[in-house]
């Protein structure tokens, strides 16, 4: 899992609001890690900040609009989606006015503005939510958005204007060189018999042919050459990634969508949102996980360990943290074989199978790198063991494994045991990965 980055100085961008026609200047500054994607709005007086996430999308008409009480932040899409574009998880976005500059109507200067400022890695890992089962958004009008799993974060567009006119479709992988090279420089468009229901609703009041492209019938009027034959789709995807990102974090999935739009490309930031709730919600919420890539149920599980009932140790897979740290969980309850003959009387869990289960959890972590899947991790050795306090039924024991070294095919892990936060085990455990 990479890092998470900033910016490493300000930089600062001046122009036009496409939709509210004022003159704005916005300047990109760092941000500490963990903070995200935050507007703040230097015109007014206390100078309020409006996070960019979905919870706060008011509007979704020709662009997104940001609001936190009666302030508001319109068309943030193109920005959060060059910050998202090349790689950056935490920036504050400082504007005089509600709108940034529209510049050209792509992404390109926004991308400009971040190589002038640079880019810092912070020592926090980054946050990305691995989509493990399909999730669809279907809206009237016949936008269809669907993410299915992927290993890498990808987009397949199809765009389709009215009458069928201009239907244009591209595929890509995002990242950072992909989005400044494909993405970034596609700029917004609009049809032409759109445009007056625009101007008669406020919008577009900055609009011209320097920063959109029109179409009217079959011609393309704008004050340069199409940048790309498939311009029209590629600027979707722009604002695809700028709309998903008000998730709040990155996704590994395959995102296909036909016709997309402000309000459908929302929606689907809205169910990614619920989605990763359910996830969490499958472990108790007295206890703080890490937030990982994606869980890993009973069933995948087994799919990785050779062990079955009544020595497979592990539930469930709740987070990850990197490629060196996960956390299992293991619901102990009265009917586990082992309260029969130990100390029946006063049920307590053997020592011996929290070390097993130590064993296990550290054993997926090594067998999920791509070079050891197929492999079998054989418990060798432990050092260090403590035991701390008794695990009984009802218990819910959290299982912590870091790798702290690995050698050819041996590796050594430090891990705990947990239960409401208070450790019961702990030691430092060898294994070996061999074929199976």
């Amino acid at each position: 899992m990479d890092h998470q980055q900033t910016l490493a100085k300000p930089a600062t961008l001046a122009g036009t609001s496409l939709h509210t026609g004022a003159k704005v200047t916005l300047t990109m500054k760092p941000a500490p890690a963990g903070h995200g994607i935050k507007f703040r709005r230097m015109d007014l007086e206390d100078q309020p900040f409006i996070t960019a996430c979905v919870e706060k999308v008011q509007m979704v008409e020709r662009a997104t609009t940001l609001a936190e009480g009666s302030v508001k932040v319109h068309t943030v899409e193109h920005v959060i989606s060059a910050l998202a574009g090349m790689g950056i998880d935490n920036a504050l976005i400082e504007m005089d006015a509600n709108e940034p500059p529209i510049g050209d109507g792509s992404a390109a200067p926004y991308v400009e503005c971040i190589k002038a400022a640079g880019i810092q890695k912070q020592d926090a890992l980054r946050s990305v939510y691995e989509i493990r089962e399909p999730i669809h958004v279907e809206t009237p009008g016949g936008s269809l958005i669907t993410i299915v799993p992927d290993r890498k974060f990808r987009i397949s567009c199809t765009q389709v204007g009215p009458d069928g006119r201009y239907t244009q479709y591209f595929s890509t992988e995002i990242t950072p060189a992909i989005y400044e090279k494909e993405i970034a420089p596609a700029r917004t468009f609009v049809f032409y018999e759109d445009v007056k229901g625009l101007l008669e609703k406020g919008l577009i009041k900055g609009g011209s042919l320097e920063n959109a492209v029109v179409i009217r019938d079959d011609s393309v009027m704008s004050k340069e050459p199409l940048r790309f034959p498939d311009e029209f789709v590629r600027h979707k995807i722009l604002d695809i990634i700028g709309d998903l990102m008000l998730f709040g974090r990155r996704i590994m999935g395959h995102v296909i969508a036909v016709r997309p739009g402000h309000g459908p490309n929302t929606e689907m930031a809205r169910r990614l949102k619920a989605e990763h709730a359910r996830m969490l919600s499958m472990v108790p919420r007295s206890v703080t996980i890490p937030l990982g890539e994606a869980v890993l149920d009973v069933n995948e599980v087994m799919r990785i360990l050779p062990h079955r009932y009544p020595f497979l140790m592990v539930d469930r897979i709740v987070g990850f943290e990197g490629e060196n740290k996960c956390t299992g969980v293991k619901a102990v309850t009265i009917n586990e074989p082992f309260f029969q003959g130990h100390f029946p009387g006063h049920p307590v869990m053997p020592g011996v199978l929290q070390v097993e289960a130590m064993a296990q959890v550290a054993s997926i972590l090594m067998l999920r790198k791509p070079e050891n899947q197929g492999k079998i991790g054989y418990f060798m050795s432990a050092n260090d063991v403590k035991f701390r306090r008794p695990v009984v039924p009802g218990d819910m024991l959290f299982i912590e494994a870091e790798i702290l070294k690995v050698k050819r095919n041996i590796g050594v892990a430090r891990c705990r045991c947990t239960v409401n936060g208070e450790t019961t085990s702990e030691g430092e455990l060898m294994f070996g990965l061999l074929e199976r």
